[in-house]
């Protein structure tokens, strides 16, 4: 079983491209990588499928030194004819198993520029330090996580309930299913192999053994991203505890009550955050754009998928009960899994969201996430309750230079007039129901030009 990925009109552009190079599709584990291109080789006359894992598929860089000579003995070995280079794909899997196999991607690019070459690989930040050459300007990225709202929905077959969350703005008629399926996706989260399972049964029973299966292999993975025991011991404890977390801002020295330090606890951060696993998100004190993260102040921890959360929370069972997750787990289930919608979407880079911060002695304020539109830092608040509420959203309206601003809440889309509480600044409203994650920057583009 595969699913339909919003990537793929990207792989469509690539193939098509005139100025083609080597591609290398990034993202953590078990995320879909090789699903995707698979599925993606079925678009071209001849596929060579290579898992570098594989001693057999190995062996073919280990005993030549030159694209054309392995480009040969691969094209001898899959019986493809040489005039037919232009109809082929070469996909090499697990491609960090072979610092070579990566140095080797820029002649790919060019020696032979009409072979199609896509790699893959979950652990690139590490390998990347074993290659002599790393072949930058060489190489075109892509970035894949696990599924996102709009894939799940495609994934469980509900089409037009897909239609109406591509429908801006979206119909209140639509809005209680959205959120219902919404709170399904948040709960069992969107790694594949998660949401296949859940699909045989509509029902999380089955699924805790596939979470098992999923979290033991980031940890065994665990001595790829370290160089000796005390970093082995420091990022088993993080991936141990941190889940703990979620629901706050965290400080590297002694985290999770250890005895480690703040040096050792950031190294190991760093590597899961390379690995994609956990990742940091920092703040910003930026009032107006470009936004520049901060990252002298404590991060928020972003996981790689909510419902692995959820099952390490053991929560999964109490959230069924509840028809609003805005207060699900000291309200932090909602804000994480909006921020992994949002991270979703960077398929073409790395970059992340930020929140907004004014740390001071008596009046501290925090904004759950802000992202820049053109010349603008639009603020979103994350949850529900009366406007009044949203004194954090307040102070940043009332020193930045718009008025604009987003909450999502357990409500229907609506735009609304207000002023502040204190210098009575007016502002815009633009309330979204917290399924529409991923359509947030078209929302802001509409909410502005509108």
């Amino acid at each position: 079983m595969s699913f339909k990925r919003n990537i793929q009109p990207q792989l469509e552009t690539w193939k098509n491209s005139i100025n083609r190079k080597p591609l290398i599709l990034r993202g953590a584990r078990q995320v879909g990588k090789t699903t995707l291109v698979n599925d993606f080789s079925k678009s071209f006359k001849n596929s060579i499928l290579l898992n570098l894992e594989k001693p057999k598929d190995l062996r073919f860089f280990e005993d030549y030194k030159d694209v054309n000579t392995i480009k040969d003995a691969l094209f001898f070995e899959y019986n493809i004819p040489a005039n037919q280079i232009n109809t082929t794909l070469l996909f090499i899997d697990e491609i960090q198993e072979s610092p070579k196999a990566i140095q080797l991607l820029r002649y790919f690019y060019e020696e032979i520029p009409d072979l199609y070459v896509i790699a893959a690989g979950s652990l690139l930040e590490f390998a990347i330090k074993h290659v002599q050459s790393f072949p930058v300007g060489r190489i075109e990225y892509l970035y894949l996580y696990p599924l996102n709202f709009s894939e799940f929905l495609l994934a469980i077959n509900e089409q037009q309930a897909y239609e109406q969350l591509n429908t801006i703005p979206v119909n209140n008629f639509a809005s209680t299913k959205l959120l219902h399926l919404f709170n399904t996706y948040t709960i069992i989260g969107g790694m594949p192999e998660i949401v296949k399972t859940y699909l045989v049964n509509k029902s999380i029973a089955d699924l805790p053994r596939v979470y098992e299966s999923i979290w033991a292999s980031y940890k065994n993975d665990v001595e790829k991203y370290t160089t000796n025991e005390t970093e082995r011991k420091v990022i088993k404890h993080i991936m141990n505890v941190a889940h703990l977390y979620v629901d706050q801002r965290v400080k590297f020295q002694n985290f999770g009550n250890s005895n480690y330090k703040s040096r050792e606890v950031g190294e190991a951060f760093r590597n899961l955050d390379a690995a994609k696993i956990i990742q940091l998100i920092y703040p910003t004190t930026e009032l107006e754009a470009p936004i520049k993260p901060d990252i002298k102040k404590s991060p928020r921890l972003q996981f790689l998928d909510t419902g692995l959360i959820n099952y390490d929370l053991k929560i999964q069972g109490d959230l069924l009960a509840l028809d609003n997750l805005s207060k699900a787990y000291k309200g932090a289930i909602i804000p994480h899994i909006i921020t992994q919608e949002i991270l979703s979407l960077n398929t073409i880079n790395n970059h992340k969201p930020h929140f907004w911060v004014r740390e001071k002695a008596q009046a501290s304020s925090e904004v759950d996430l802000v992202i820049q539109f053109e010349n603008k830092i639009i603020p979103i608040e994350i949850k529900s309750g009366p406007t009044g509420t949203l004194k954090s959203l307040h102070q940043f309206i009332e020193r930045t230079n718009h008025n604009y601003a987003i909450r999502m809440y357990a409500g229907a889309f609506s735009i609304e007039e207000h002023k502040t509480p204190g210098l009575k600044k007016p502002y815009k409203l633009m309330n979204l129901p917290y399924y529409l994650g991923t359509k947030i920057p078209e929302y802001i583009a509409y909410f502005i030009k509108k």
